[in-house]
């Protein structure tokens, strides 16, 4: 069985030449703020976007995404496919060639051991992985030499190349994490702070929540690169802030994700110290349903699945709740030309984007008031619906930003008008996207009805991805409240469209069934998306060599970056 149907020669290149530099550190520093500060350097312990990115500095994949969405090399000679011998005839295994004379930044050999270490740790039982979904259904993981590894696949997988590919699975040092395992990961806080890695720069001083020292890794497989010898990622404070320091004082380099409103962000840009950059991808703003109780009465047990919610699992009061909201207003105040109304969780690329849930493009809120009446819940004395001794009162939280804050209060009100008590709550961005399973204010805990917040994934096929809502992606107690399936849903009908993708291969057929898998989560209203975000950032102008990437981390060149003349 070839893998042909998929057009996978479309979706790779085979080899990738980025721009030329001078010399290594010739360039001196460089200044990059991320508002939300990193609270780890192990992309295996957060699915925050800011620990990812801040950790591909320093770690690296085997194949990452280029600015088009081409799977290209990395540490990996060549991608493995079908007709070049490196994926099996019957799809049960890839084959991946280590480029000779790999070094980690403390000088010794990188090993395809690990490759195998890096499986091993994310897929160990008694752990919790945030990237698990990445290695679905791997069988076994084997170096056949210093420089080849063996995927496995217990089925048939027509898009292989989940496991060690893009930011969110780089390849770890088995020696630095080799007594990190398991239920000890998390305290593993010298290799969680500074892996050694194989990129271009390499950890100098970790002050999480806080700021990020690095220094040229002099063990670079590019002896010319990075043209930086050292930078600063600042992270704390604001969009605002972050962007103003760009385009306005010049004090940073380069600042991440300007969730500001538009006309914000053009007043600054017209101070004409930066550029802005933006590209539409995956990335859509979401509120996310909690299909469990959050009560801190519950103790250990609130939110999980031990405990259904006693409001939210009314599909009606759901479905109600997603029809009151007005996505085209949500776009104008908040984003402008950066954003589209969406009715997907799915957005892109175009192939995989469903048209069955336009209906909610359109805001009604006589509709929903009908079918909360209908279902049972009656307004009371002060106009707040009630069923069975509950009232239908939410709390509603998100991260600290103004544009998030602008959305809360609208939603809240059109809440209101339908019969809903909403309560606001909202977390500062370093906490809420941290990674602390101590902490009561992570976006994974959810110890709240509903939370907003946006979310994409590396490359261009949605396999892994839309995987993150199967039954075992549930964060919990025992993985260390780590997972992607923050509303603790659970379908077999789902779990089983899942499992139907992981073994097709025409294109196609694999479209339905993303489709199919996004439709389940809408119409079931798991999700209420709100906005399909473009990515904007913004550099100097005096920052040579960015090139803005929504398929993998934006700083997936930072090896090429220089400073201007």
């Amino acid at each position: 069985m070839k893998f042909k149907t998929l057009a996978l020669a479309a979706m790779l290149s085979v080899a990738f030449t980025p721009g030329t530099l001078a010399e290594r550190g010739s360039s001196g520093h460089v200044n990059i703020i991320y508002w939300q500060a990193p609270s780890t350097l192990n992309p295996y312990l957060s699915g925050g976007t800011k620990e990812l990115e801040a950790a591909s500095l320093v770690l690296e994949p085997l194949a990452r995404y280029d600015e088009t969405g081409s799977m290209v090399p990395w540490l990996a000679e060549s991608v493995p496919t079908v007709e070049n011998g490196g994926v099996s005839e019957d799809l049960t295994s890839i084959t991946w060639k280590l480029k000779p004379n790999l070094k980690w930044s403390d000088g010794s050999d990188v090993t395809s051991t690990d490759v195998v270490f890096t499986w091993t740790y994310c897929t160990h039982p008694d752990g919790g992985c945030a990237q698990n979904e990445k290695y679905n259904d791997v069988k076994n993981v084997e170096a056949l030499d210093d420089l080849t590894v063996k995927v496995i696949f217990g089925v048939p997988k027509p898009f292989p190349y989940g496991p060690f590919v893009g930011a969110q699975a780089p390849i770890l040092q088995a020696k630095q994490f080799a007594e990190c395992m398991g239920e000890k990961a998390p305290e593993c806080t010298e290799a969680n702070f500074g892996p050694v890695g194989t990129g271009p720069f390499m950890v100098k001083e970790f002050r999480p929540n806080d700021v990020i020292s690095f220094e040229a890794n002099q063990n670079y497989r590019d002896a010319a690169k990075p043209a930086f010898a050292t930078a600063t990622l600042k992270g704390g404070g604001d969009a605002a802030a972050a962007g103003r320091s760009v385009l306005e004082t010049g004090e940073f380099d380069y600042a991440w994700n300007l969730q500001l409103a538009p006309d914000v962000i053009k007043a600054m840009e017209a101070k004409g110290k930066g550029k802005v950059v933006a590209a539409f991808g995956t990335l859509v703003e979401r509120i996310i349903i909690n299909f469990t109780d959050p009560d801190p009465a519950l103790g250990a047990e609130r939110a999980t699945a031990k405990h259904p919610h006693p409001i939210l699992t009314d599909v009606n009061v759901r479905k109600a709740l997603s029809m009151a909201i007005d996505r085209n207003l949500l776009v104008e105040i908040g984003y402008g030309t950066t954003g589209r109304p969406t009715c997907n969780v799915l957005p892109a690329p175009a192939i995989y984007r469903s048209s069955a849930n336009d209906a909610c493009l359109t805001q009604d809120i006589e509709g929903a008031k009908k079918l909360l009446e209908d279902a049972g819940w009656k307004p009371g004395g002060d106009g707040v619906r009630v069923k069975d001794g509950k009232r239908l009162t939410l709390l509603y939280q998100t991260s600290t930003n103004a544009v998030r804050q602008d959305f809360q209060a609208l939603i809240k009100q059109w809440w209101k008008e339908i019969g809903v008590e909403t309560e606001l709550r909202n977390i500062d961005a370093s906490v809420f996207f941290g990674s602390d399973p101590g902490s009561p204010d992570t976006f994974q805990k959810f110890f709240a009805d509903v939370e907003m917040y946006a979310n994409n994934f590396d490359g261009t096929d949605p396999e892994a991805y839309m995987s993150n809502w199967s039954c075992k992606q549930a964060p919990r107690p025992e993985t260390q409240w780590q997972g992607n399936n923050m509303a603790r849903y659970c379908s077999q009908e789902y779990d089983g469209l899942v499992a139907e993708m992981a073994s097709t291969g025409d294109i196609n057929e694999r479209a339905r069934l993303a489709k199919a898998m996004n439709d389940k989560l809408m119409q079931d209203y798991v999700i209420l998306p709100l906005v399909d975000r473009g990515r904007v950032s913004a550099h100097s102008n005096t920052l040579g060599g960015v090139v803005l990437n929504t398929w993998d981390s934006e700083l997936w060149n930072a090896a090429d970056w220089y400073r201007e003349k």
